[in-house]
C-alpha cells in the first residue's frame, strides 16, 4: 500500500510538471452595434436609408485557442487557431473558413525570434495598420477606402512561411513567404512581405511592403468562397476593375508619438496594381493595360479624456492614378476624402461601449469606369459619391 501511495504521488509530481511545461488558452471578442447608413444602393443610381445590427466593427467578433510548449534552452512550440464568426447569423467569417482569421503553427525562441507557418497576417498589418485610426479606437469603418491597403486585415496570407525578430530595444522586424504551389511556376500566385517597427516611450514608426502575384486569386481570392474560375474576388469599387492585374503592391509607412493624454499619428500607403490586362490573373471587362496606382495619407489625433474613456478623430485623402484602356483613354482617377470621429468608454477591463462616425465622398471615375461612388469599407457602396454611417457599439473580450 505505502508503495501504491509513493507511486501516486511520483505520478501527481509528473503530472503537475508536465502541465506546467505547456499551455493551452481560450480566447475571444464579441462585437455587436447598431448602424444607421445613408445613400446604401438599393438599383443603379438609387439609395436609401439602412438601418442594422452588425458584428464585429470595432473589431472581429472572434474565439481562438493558443498554446506554448516549453522545449527547453528558451525554446517553445507554438499554435494559434482563430475563428471569425458574425454574431447576428453565428456564421463564420473570412468568406466561410472555419479558423479563417488565423492558423498557424510553429516555433518561438526566447533568443532568435519565432518561425511560424500556416494562415498569417502580413507585415502591412502588423506594423502599419495598428497606427491607423481604424485599428484603434475607431474602428473597419474607418479603414481607407474599400481597405485598398489592407491596413485593416480585410486579407490574410494562406500557405505562409512567417519570421518574427525578438525585440532589439524597441526594433522588430518581419518578414512572410507564401508560396504559390502551382505546379510548372514558382512564381505564380506567391506573396510576400517584409516589414520593422521601432517603439520606445511614446514614439511609434512602422515600414512595411507587400507584393502578390496573381492578386484576385493568391490574395484576394484566399476564402473558401473565392472564385477559382476566372471570376473576380476584388469587392469594392475603388478597386473592382482591377481583377486582371498581374501584381499587387503595397508600400506603407506609420508614426505616432504621444504628448501626454493626446497621441498623433500619421500614415501613408502606396498602392499599385500591376501589369494589367492578364486574363490568366481574373477577366477585364474594360480592357485596361499598364497599371493603376492609389495614394493615401491619413492624420489622426486622439485624447484620452479619462482612465475610462478616449475620443479621436481621422482624415483620409485617397487619389487614384488611373489605368488605361486598350484605346489609350484614361480612367479610374478618382479621389476620396473621409472624415472619422468617435468615443470609446472602458465600463472594465473586458468590457467597453463606443460610438463612432465616418463621412466619405467621392470625385472623379472609379475603377469600374463609372462615375465614383463612395465606398466606405465594410458597407455597400452607396448610390451616389457621399455616404455617412454612425454607430453605437459593445465589445467585451473573454
Amino acid at each position: 500500500m505505502k508503495k501504491t501511495f509513493l507511486a501516486l504521488a511520483a505520478l501527481g509530481t509528473f503530472t503537475s510538471v508536465a502541465q506546467a511545461q505547456s499551455s493551452v488558452t481560450l480566447y475571444g471578442i464579441v462585437d455587436e452595434g447598431l448602424n444607421a447608413v445613408s445613400n446604401v444602393q438599393t438599383a443603379p443610381g438609387q439609395g436609401g436609408r439602412q438601418y442594422a445590427l452588425v458584428s464585429g466593427v470595432m473589431q472581429g467578433s472572434r474565439w481562438g485557442l493558443k498554446g506554448a510548449e516549453d522545449l527547453g534552452g528558451g525554446l517553445q512550440a507554438v499554435f494559434t487557431l482563430e475563428n471569425g464568426f458574425d454574431l447576428n447569423t453565428g456564421a463564420f467569417g473570412q468568406g466561410g473558413a472555419e479558423f479563417g482569421r488565423q492558423a498557424y503553427v510553429g516555433l518561438s525562441s526566447a533568443q532568435y525570434g519565432s518561425l511560424t507557418l500556416g494562415r498569417q497576417y502580413d507585415a502591412v498589418v502588423d506594423f502599419v495598420g495598428p497606427l491607423n485610426a481604424g485599428d484603434q479606437w475607431e474602428g473597419g469603418y474607418a479603414a481607407h477606402p474599400g481597405d485598398l491597403d489592407n491596413f485593416n486585415n480585410s486579407v490574410r496570407v494562406n500557405n505562409a512561411i512567417k519570421y518574427t525578430s525578438v525585440n532589439y530595444g524597441g526594433l522588430t522586424f518581419e518578414g512572410l513567404y507564401s508560396l504559390g504551389g502551382k505546379a510548372g511556376s514558382f512564381s505564380q500566385n506567391q506573396v510576400y512581405s517584409f516589414g520593422m517597427g521601432y517603439s520606445q516611450g511614446p514614439l511609434n514608426l512602422a515600414l512595411a511592403y507587400l507584393n502578390s502575384k496573381n492578386p484576385n486569386q493568391s490574395f484576394f481570392g484566399d476564402n473558401p468562397n473565392g472564385n477559382a474560375t476566372g471570376g473576380s474576388n476584388l469587392s469594392s469599387p475603388v478597386y473592382s476593375g482591377y481583377a486582371s492585374a498581374s501584381s499587387y503592391q503595397v508600400i506603407g509607412a506609420g508614426a505616432s508619438y504621444a504628448f501626454g493624454p493626446a497621441t498623433v499619428g500619421l500614415t501613408y500607403s502606396n498602392t499599385r496594381f500591376g501589369n494589367l490586362g492578364e486574363t490568366a490573373s481574373g477577366p477585364n471587362p474594360a480592357a485596361y493595360t499598364g497599371s493603376a496606382k492609389f495614394n493615401s495619407i491619413e492624420a489622426n489625433f486622439s485624447y484620452q479624456l479619462s482612465p475610462s474613456l478616449v475620443a479621436g478623430v481621422a482624415y483620409n485623402y485617397t487619389k487614384g492614378d488611373g489605368a488605361h484602356t486598350s484605346g489609350g483613354a484614361g480612367t479610374g482617377s478618382a479621389k476620396y476624402n473621409q472624415f472619422a470621429l468617435g468615443a470609446d468608454y472602458s465600463m472594465s477591463k473586458r468590457t467597453d461601449v463606443y460610438v463612432q462616425g465616418v463621412y466619405q465622398s467621392a470625385l472623379g471615375n472609379d475603377s469600374t469606369g463609372g462615375k465614383a461612388v463612395a465606398a466606405i469599407a465594410g458597407l455597400s457602396p452607396s448610390a451616389n459619391n457621399h455616404q455617412a454611417v454612425a454607430r453605437v457599439g459593445i465589445r467585451h473580450k473573454f
